[in-house]
């Protein structure tokens, strides 16, 4: 394996029930990119990014951290795996009856023995590196606009220092201006803090504004998988449908302009 692999998915196989979600899929995550994750409705693409993260059990296939199997670790192995890993769901997915900042602590509770004070200081923190106002801190999700839930829940998502960020349609429901700030930020955080991004979205501005790479999702398995300019090259009736239709031509005119 190269050793520019961080994560390494073959033969992939998901189902419920009867059901099959992926077969054979391949998939490899390099260090430091940012990868996009795209397919049609019901293509799995959540599925696939929660199967990575462990809470889907495949039925057949493996999947690997720097080389090494998930099978193959340990219970304490894969705890510090899921320790180093920032998830920000659809939605946001904050819990309601916390505030902000105990949002972010609660990460830090359940992977680290530290004093409140220290906790309380590392939430204040990441709010502050996610783009938030320090008074967000006390405010509960409800009382929070669409996207300052987004950056509360990136925030959280970032409380561990992750190697690896997961973002499950990170810009859904937000604003032109609101998404584009967002997308703006992720690809701060990335190059600054060196993080590896999968990002599962359906907004081709974020595609072609942040991501190195796309991967395309199609026929239960990884169709096709290169940097967007290559991938609009490919001949393959969702991909052109996808990147050439209204939808593509404008988000290529907004970022050509």
């Amino acid at each position: 394996m190269s050793r520019d692999i961080l994560i390494s998915v073959r033969g992939l196989k998901t189902a419920f029930g009867p059901h099959v979600i992926h077969e054979n899929l391949d998939l490899d995550i390099r260090k430091g990119e940012i990868l996009g994750l795209v397919g049609g409705s019901g293509s799995g693409k959540s599925v696939l990014m929660n199967t990575i993260l462990g809470l889907n059990k495949p039925v057949t296939g493996d999947i690997s951290l720097n080389g090494k199997a998930f099978s193959e670790m340990s219970r304490k192995e894969r705890r510090y795996v899921d320790s180093r890993w920032g998830v920000l769901f659809q939605n946001g997915a904050l819990f309601s009856s916390l505030t902000v900042q105990e949002n972010v602590m609660a990460p830090l509770r359940e992977h680290i023995d530290m004093p409140i004070p220290l906790m309380e200081e590392i939430a204040g923190m990441k709010i502050g590196l996610a783009g938030l106002d320090p008074s967000a801190g006390a405010k509960f999700p409800s009382e929070l606009s669409g996207g300052m839930r987004k950056r509360a829940a990136l925030a959280r998502a970032l409380a561990l220092d992750p190697q690896i960020l997961f973002l499950d349609e990170p810009t859904a429901g937000l604003d032109p201006i609101g998404a584009a700030a967002f997308d703006s930020l992720i690809l701060e955080l990335s190059r600054a803090l060196g993080l590896t991004v999968l990002m599962v979205t359906h907004d081709l501005d974020s595609l072609h504004a942040i991501c190195d790479r796309v991967a395309v999702l199609a026929g239960k398995k990884i169709e096709a998988i290169a940097p967007i300019d290559a991938l609009m090259r490919n001949p393959h009736p969702w991909i052109q449908e996808y990147f050439h239709g209204p939808r593509g031509r404008a988000a290529r005119a907004s970022q050509e302009s």
